[in-house]
Parts: structure tokens; sequence; C-alpha cells
């Protein structure tokens, strides 16, 4: 417990609050599409997939490994890097929550380190080969494949159930999107609460609390689930909106073929190492399973602002991850504290704004779009 500074615990502090928001914005990805078609009161659907994160992320450690030594070099990192590369993580993470828009909570962690990374050891400090194969290629394989198995699904769904009743359908799928929705709460424990681990395996590795290449320890396993679980509890309800409702009307066929392929995509990867997004998986399935229905219909003025996030979230969060760095390594503890302090306003901005236009559990279904007041709302008795 020697090598655990006053700056390592602030890493880790910062990891698990990034963990934190990482739950509740992605929420939706597991829980959106089971809200909108009314097969789990929003509530019940957020407690659920908050208990099963915890449970997933005792099922694996190949994502965290990939990222404690994998797309950087971990002998090059500094815990003060990590804290940088986390701070633009996190801020970008609230950013679009607040816009409800689903980015990528992994790339933007991805690219707060590689930003971080590079302007505290160069750019040999990263490892662009596995960025590429463990980061880029999934990040446009993966929606693809979910698309096109979520698509097949829903028109298979159609088909074999054409001459059913309309009723006995919609109960039937309704019980299968509690299975299902269930199914990609786990698998997103399993891959998106690694990344965490990886982060504070990678603190421990830089700070010689651990020997190179090795794997998370049970309590940061443990820490790291319990986080996510609970921002997966708080709800985001801002990005459920724009999943459940902003991209196309989903009913029951669609919101089970599109939870079962985000399941198999995430699972599987999951397995071989991948560190995807589980947003833009989950994003790809409710397109296609848009697409697989007879005149559905799909908003692509949302799926192309949702495409313009996916695009700029990593280079995003490398720059503000690389400009907090910067500060750090001038700065020292100094620098560190300047960090965390602008890093905690900013946060605490965005908060204040967002209670302007709340959503909650009980409005999340009212619109298809969230807005941003630029007032405060009115109070009862004057005018709006």
């Amino acid at each position: 417990m020697d090598h655990i500074t006053f700056l390592v615990a602030v890493v880790i502090v910062t990891a698990l609050a990034f963990d934190f928001t990482n739950g509740f914005h992605d929420t939706a990805n597991a829980m959106a599409t089971s809200i909108a078609t009314g097969a789990l009161a929003p509530r019940t659907a957020v407690l659920i997939s908050g208990v099963l994160n915890v449970v997933g992320a005792f099922l694996s450690t190949e994502v965290a490994k990939t990222i404690s030594g994998g797309i950087v070099d971990d002998t090059l990192v500094s815990p003060g890097m990590i804290f940088a590369g986390l701070v633009g993580a996190i801020l970008w993470n609230l950013l679009t929550w607040l816009v409800g828009l689903p980015s990528s909570s992994s790339h933007a962690l991805f690219g707060g380190l590689i930003g971080a990374v590079w302007v505290g050891a160069g750019s040999h400090g990263v490892n662009f080969e596995k960025v590429v194969e463990k980061v880029l290629v999934p990040a446009v394989a993966s929606p693809v494949v979910a698309g096109v198995a979520a698509l097949l699904a829903t028109y298979l769904a159609y088909r074999l159930t054409d001459r059913a009743r309309k009723e006995s359908v919609t109960k039937g799928f309704r019980i299968g999107q509690i299975a299902s929705a269930s199914l990609v709460s786990l698998a997103h424990g399993t891959n998106d609460a690694q990344k965490t681990m990886g982060v504070i395996t990678l603190t421990l590795i830089s700070a010689g609390a651990l020997g190179h290449d090795a794997g998370p320890p049970l309590w940061v396993i443990a820490s790291a689930g319990i986080a996510i679980g609970l921002g997966t509890y708080l709800g985001g309800w801002r990005i459920i909106r724009t999943m459940g409702k902003g991209l196309t009307e989903i009913q029951s066929p669609q919101g089970f073929a599109a939870e079962t392929a985000s399941t198999a995509v995430i699972l599987t990867s999951a397995h071989l190492g991948f560190a995807l997004s589980t947003t833009q998986v989950a994003s790809g399935s409710i397109l296609g399973a848009g697409l697989g229905r007879r005149l559905a219909e799909v908003r692509w003025g949302v799926a192309g602002r949702m495409a313009v996030a996916w695009l700029i979230t990593l280079p995003a969060a490398a720059l503000v991850g690389g400009l907090a760095a910067s500060v750090v390594q001038s700065g020292g503890d100094l620098g560190t504290a300047v960090v965390a302090l602008v890093g905690a306003a900013l946060a605490a901005g965005i908060v204040v704004v967002s209670r302007r236009n709340p959503v909650h559990a009980h409005n999340v279904n009212d619109a298809h779009e969230v807005t941003i007041r630029t007032e405060p709302p009115a109070k009862v008795g004057t005018a709006a």
C-alpha cells in the first residue's frame, strides 16, 4: 500500500467517477427500447440494469487488459497523465448527456487517455496499431454488424407473426424484451466496467503497485462494477429518450430484435478483448430494427447528429485530455489541483443547465427530442 500516494488515490476516485457517468450515460443502450415499448416501467428497468451491470463486471477481464497494457505503453504512463485523460472523458460524457446525444463513453475514455499520454510521453507512448485493431476497426464494424442482424431479426419477427393477433404478439415480445434487455445489461457490465478496471490497473502499474501486464485485482473489479451499477440506476433519462423515441418509433418485436443483436455483438467482442462502444452497437441495432419494419419512420436527422458525435468524440476528448495533461505536467500538484477545480466547475455548470429542462422517469416517453433551455423555467403562476 506504500505505492498508493495521494495522487494515485485521486486518480482512482476520478476513474470511479468516470465509471459512474458511464453508467447513466449508457443506461439507454440496454433499457431504452424496453421503456419505449412499455415492456418495463422506467424505474424497474434501471434497477434491473444496474444490478446486472454489477454482475457482468465479474464475468471477464479481457477488455481491461487491452486498456491497461494495450493502447498505451504502461512503462511511460504516469498517474497524472491518466488523471488528465479521465477529466477529458468525464466532461465529454456530461456534455453529450446534456444534449441527449448517445455518444461513446468508451471512445471518450480512449481519446482522453491517448491525448494525455501523447502530450505527457510523446507519440511513442501510444500504441497506434493496437488503437486501430482494438478500437477503430470495431468502432466501424460493430454498429454495421449489429444493425444488419437487427434488421434481419426484425423482418423475420414480423413475417413469422404476420397472421397472429397483434395483442398477443405485443405481449409475447414484451416478455421477451425483459430477458433480452437484461442480457444487454449483463453484456454492458462485462464490456464497459472493464474499461475502468483497466484504467485503475494501469494507474497501479504506473505507480509500481502492480507488475507489468498485471490483471485487475478483485477490489478493482468490485469497485468498478458497483460504480457503473449505481450510475446505471440513476438513469440517463435524456439519452434514454433519444434512443427509445428519437431514432424511430419502436414496437416490441423491434425492441426484442435490437436487444438480442446488441447482446450477441457485445458479448462476442468482450470475449475477444475488443473495447468497442456499446452505444454504437445499440444505436446500430435500433436503426436496423427501424429499417426492418415496413413503413417505419427512421429520423435520419437524429441519426446524422449521432454519427457526427461518434466521429468527433475521440479527438475532442483527446484534445481536452491533452490540454489537461499539459497543465498537470507543467504545474505538478498545483496543476493537478487547477485541472480538478476547473473540471468540477464545468461539470457542475452542465448539471445546473440540465435542470432547466429536466427529463426523468415520469416524462421520458413524452417526446422524442431533448431540448436545452437558455433560461430557467418559469415559476408556477408566471408567464412561460
